[in-house]
């Protein structure tokens, strides 16, 4: 069985689609798949599916929501087969499993390719880290569930993975800039900057790969826009750090042949989903395995204008 979540929801068996086309349903298996061999319990798929407004008769309806996805499931096995639907969609006490493979998953896959990508950094293997990254980022189509109605469980897994793309995405900027490659970078951090106008790192990344392209005036302008808006949005200056940086590069201080240092973020090894009830936690929360500061290590020539850990 595959399984794709990071965009269209879309699930086949034997090269049959079992997508179901009605919107709890769908809830469902996008529940049970984000934690795929693991039980999700009853009252954490009422929680999705109604809130805190469940119909008098709950539990029979979603005994009929798990019954159509088995009767999808069971369309798509091979006639004879010795595996039946409730062996992949399997009952446990008080919840449900999706009995696949961890690769079957789409976010299974990614979180792989993430740690591996973050392996790779910590032994400065960073030829192999960016493509980690890269093929980690590929898995996405789209927004995480692009086409699913989302309850409150489903919101913060939305939320957790689109916030894990970010931070994935300014890490294998982070390490591509200290591979050299800053022109290939450029108009990717473009449209982030502007996505994204209050995200200092990724400005940061902006910053200083303009400048290694010979561009000192508009990574000057990439600051001003950042402080213009912050001031405007939020009341505050940039940090520090990220007015070091202007300063270094208003004075032409900056090392070209300095490398970033690159921030690594981990995704949570067991879904929030898991839980039944209250405590679902923050969004983004745990993605963050260290914080060595702003993602470019930018040395001087001289003075203390450069970022330093």
């Amino acid at each position: 069985m595959s399984i794709r979540l990071l965009g269209e929801l879309n699930a086949t068996l034997n090269g049959r689609s079992v997508t179901p086309t009605a919107a709890k349903p769908r809830q469902v298996l996008a529940l049970l798949a984000l934690s795929a061999g693991r039980i999700v319990s009853v009252p954490t798929l009422i929680e999705e599916l109604w809130g805190d407004r469940p119909p008098m008769s709950v539990r029979t309806t979603l005994q009929t929501y798990i019954l159509q996805l088995r009767r999808l499931i069971d369309s798509a096995l091979p006639v004879g087969s010795r595996i039946r639907a409730k062996d992949v969609l399997v009952t446990r006490f008080d919840g449900y499993l999706l009995d696949v493979a961890p690769e079957d998953v789409d976010v299974r896959v990614y979180e792989q390719l993430v740690d591996a990508g973050n392996r790779a950094i910590e032994e400065a293997e960073y030829e192999a880290a960016s493509k980690y990254l890269g093929m980690a980022l590929a898995q996405w189509q789209g927004h995480a569930l692009a086409d699913v109605r989302v309850g409150m469980p489903l919101s913060i897994e939305v939320a957790r993975l689109e916030e894990s793309r970010l931070n994935v995405l300014e890490s294998r900027i982070g390490v591509d800039i200290r591979l050299g490659r800053h022109y290939a970078v450029l108009s990717e951090l473009t449209v982030l900057t502007a996505k994204h106008p209050m995200h200092e790192n990724l400005c940061a990344h902006h910053m200083v790969s303009l400048y290694r392209a010979g561009r000192q005036s508009q990574a000057l302008e990439v600051f001003r826009t950042l402080r213009e808006t912050l001031n405007k949005e939020l009341g505050v200056e940039p940090s520090t750090r990220l007015q070091n940086l202007q300063q270094a590069v208003l004075r032409s201080e900056l090392d070209l042949d300095a490398s970033p240092l690159v921030r690594q973020y981990r995704t949570p090894p067991v879904p929030a989903v898991v839980t039944s009830g209250s405590g679902w936690g923050t969004p983004g929360e745990g993605l963050m395995a260290e914080d060595p500061g702003v993602p470019a290590h930018i040395v001087t020539r001289n003075g203390d204008a450069g970022w330093r850990r």
